[in-house]
C-alpha cells in the first residue's frame, strides 16, 4: 500500500495526537511500514532526534509507536510558545527566530507550505502510509488562507481526513456537523467520515445519533473508541486543567516498602517537557502532583523546578507567589530538591539573559553554584553517560550556558547536598539512574520506600502504545480505516447544510 490519512479533531485536545498514535501502532502490527506526520506543532514539549533536530514530543511519541527513529521531516514546523503573543519557530529542527502570532499568519506561514509539502512527500516516498496529525480544528476559518497544516496539507497533498472529537466533553455531533458545515466544499470533499473519541456507556445508545449524521452529512462514522485513563501521554500543549492539587494522570500502584513518596511539580509558567516526571509517576508508591502554593511543598519528600521557556519569568513568578522562599529553606533544611533545565538556571546564583527575557543579569535563588549565560545559539544534543552509578541518557534544549562553580558533579550540573540540578531532560527514563536518584531521595527525606527492582519505563510506554492500537483494533471499523488510509485520496462529497442555498 502507498497512502496516506489526516487525523483533524472538532477542537483542540480531541485526542487526535492519541488517535494518531493508536492508527500508527496498529498499522505496524498489520506489518505496514508507516510513519507519523504535523506539519506544524505548537507545544513545549519537545524532544531532540539523533541528528540532532527538535520535534514535538507527540511525534517521537508517534514514531515510537511506529517503531522508527523520529526525524524532523515528521514536524517540519515547531512552535514555542514564549508569551501571550510570540513564538519562536523552529523550522526542520532548528531555530529560525521569533515571530508574533499576526507576523506568522500575516504571511511567514503560506511560505512554509512548500517546506511542509515537500517533507510529507519525502515520508510517503519512503514509507508505506504516513498518518498525519492536524492541530486545533480545521474549522478556524479566520485562519485557512494561511492553513498548512488541516485542510491546506490535506488539500495539498490529497489526503482523506478524518475528524475525530470527544464527546465527553459533550455537544460532539453538533461538533462534527458544525465542522463539516463551516468548511468550504473543496474542502468538504477530503472529509471522509468521524471518529467518536471518549465514549462513556452502552454503544447502543449512541447509534441512533450516528444514523442521524450519517443521514445529514452523508459520512460514516469509523469507530466509537471507550474512555481510558492514563492515555494521555506525551501532550503538546501542557495541563489543561487547574494545576493546583492536580495529580499527574497514571496509576499509582502500592508501594515496595514501607512509605510513598510524595513528588510536587512546581507549575511554572511556559513550563516546559512536564513530561519528565512520567518516568517517576510511573514508579510504584510515587504520586506526582503540580503545584503552585508554597503550603503545598509542605508534606512532599521531592520537589521538582521543571524546564520553562521563560526562565527568567518563572523566577519572578516564584518569588511573587512565596515559592522561591520556600525551595531555599528546604535547601537549608536538607530537604530534596530537583532542576531541570530552566528549573536548574533558576535554582543557580546568577542568570545573564540578554537573548529569552532581555532581563540581563538577574539574581537566581542561589541553592546551586552555577552561572548562566544565554547564548543565541540554542543546544540541543542527546547526551549520556553514568550518574549515581548507573548509566543514564538524555536530551538537552536550551540557550543558557551553565558554568559549574562547584558542587559535586551531577551529570552536566551539580549537587549541594539535596539539591540537584541538570539541563537533561529525560534522565529519569532511565530505569537504574531513576532508583538510584529515588533511593537517595528518600534517604534525604527520611522515607522508608523502596523502588521496585523490576519497573521498566521503556516497557510501561511499549504497553500505553499497544493499549492505543488495541482501541482501533477493537473499536474501529479497521476494514473500512484501511481502505481509506490505502486509498490516499478524496472520499467524501460536497455538503450543503439545511436551510443553506444550493
Amino acid at each position: 500500500m502507498s497512502g496516506g490519512l489526516l487525523v483533524a479533531g472538532t477542537t483542540s485536545d480531541a485526542g487526535k495526537s492519541v488517535v494518531t498514535a493508536g492508527i500508527c501502532r496498529w498499522l505496524v502490527r498489520q506489518g505496514v511500514k508507516v510513519a507519523p506526520f504535523k506539519a506544524q506543532n505548537m507545544s513545549l514539549n519537545s524532544f531532540v532526534t539523533r541528528e540532532g533536530a527538535e520535534i514535538g514530543r507527540a511525534q517521537a511519541m508517534q514514531a515510537q509507536a511506529c517503531r522508527i527513529e523520529p526525524t524532523a521531516l515528521m514536524n517540519p514546523v515547531l512552535l514555542k510558545p514564549g508569551g501571550e503573543q510570540s513564538s519562536q519557530v523552529v523550522l526542520l529542527g532548528k531555530p529560525v527566530g521569533e515571530l508574533s502570532a499576526r507576523g506568522y499568519h500575516g504571511g511567514r506561514q503560506q511560505k512554509l507550505l512548500g517546506t511542509v509539502l515537500d517533507c510529507l512527500a519525502e515520508l510517503r516516498g519512503t514509507y508505506d502510509a504516513v498518518i498525519c496529525e492536524g492541530a486545533g480544528s480545521p474549522a478556524e476559518i479566520n485562519l485557512r488562507r494561511t492553513d498548512i497544516v488541516n485542510m491546506g496539507i490535506a488539500r495539498g497533498a490529497r489526503l482523506p481526513v478524518l475528524v475525530v472529537g470527544d464527546i465527553d466533553r459533550g455537544g460532539v455531533f453538533a461538533s462534527f456537523f458544525g465542522t463539516l458545515a463551516l468548511l468550504s466544499p473543496e474542502d468538504q470533499e477530503l472529509v471522509a467520515g468521524f471518529l467518536v473519541n471518549k465514549f462513556r456507556g452502552d454503544v447502543s445508545l449512541l447509534e441512533p445519533g450516528l444514523d442521524m449524521l450519517h443521514g445529514l452529512t452523508g459520512r460514516h462514522t469509523y469507530g466509537v473508541l471507550p474512555f481510558r485513563h492514563g492515555l494521555g501521554i506525551d501532550e503538546e500543549d501542557g495541563l489543561r486543567v487547574s494545576l493546583r492539587g492536580a495529580v499527574r494522570e497514571s496509576v499509582v500502584a502500592a508501594p515496595v516498602g514501607e512509605d510513598v513518596l510524595r513528588v510536587a511539580v512546581c507549575a511554572i509558567p511556559l513550563m516546559s517537557n512536564f513530561t519528565d516526571v512520567d518516568a517517576l509517576a510511573a514508579e510504584p508508591g510515587v504520586v506526582v502532583r503540580f503545584v503552585d502554593r508554597p503550603e503545598e511543598l509542605a508534606d512532599a519528600d521531592l520537589v521538582v523546578v521543571p524546564g520553562t521557556r521563560g526562565t527568567v519569568r518563572a523566577l519572578r513568578w516564584l518569588r511573587e507567589r512565596g515559592l522561591a522562599d520556600a525551595l531555599v529553606r528546604r535547601a537549608a533544611e536538607g530537604r530534596p530538591v530537583l532542576g531541570v533545565c530552566g528549573g536548574f538556571q533558576i535554582l543557580g546564583e546568577r542568570i545573564e539573559d540578554d537573548v529569552e527575557s532581555r532581563a540581563g543579569a538577574v539574581a537566581g535563588l542561589g541553592l546551586l553554584p552555577v552561572r548562566v549565560r544565554f547564548a543565541r545559539e540554542k543546544t540541543l544534543t542527546r547526551p549520556s553517560g553514568h550518574a549515581l552509578g548507573e548509566p543514564v541518557e538524555g536530551y538537552e534544549i536550551h540557550h543558557g550556558v551553565a558554568t559549574v562553580e562547584g558542587g559535586e558533579p551531577f551529570l552536566d550540573g551539580c549537587r549541594v547536598g539535596a539539591v540537584w540540578g541538570t539541563h537533561w531532560h529525560g534522565s529519569l527514563e532511565s530505569d537504574g539512574f531513576r532508583r538510584a536518584f529515588l533511593r537517595e531521595v528518600a534517604a534525604a527525606a527520611g522515607r522508608r520506600f523502596t523502588p521496585a527492582p523490576d519497573t521498566s519505563f521503556a516497557a510501561l510506554r511499549e504497553e500505553q502504545l499497544d493499549r492505543l492500537g488495541d482501541l482501533i483494533e477493537q473499536h474501529a471499523d479497521t476494514d473500512a480505516l484501511w481502505r481509506l488510509i490505502e486509498s490516499g485520496a478524496p472520499q467524501g462529497l460536497p455538503f450543503i447544510p439545511p436551510g443553506a442555498p444550493a
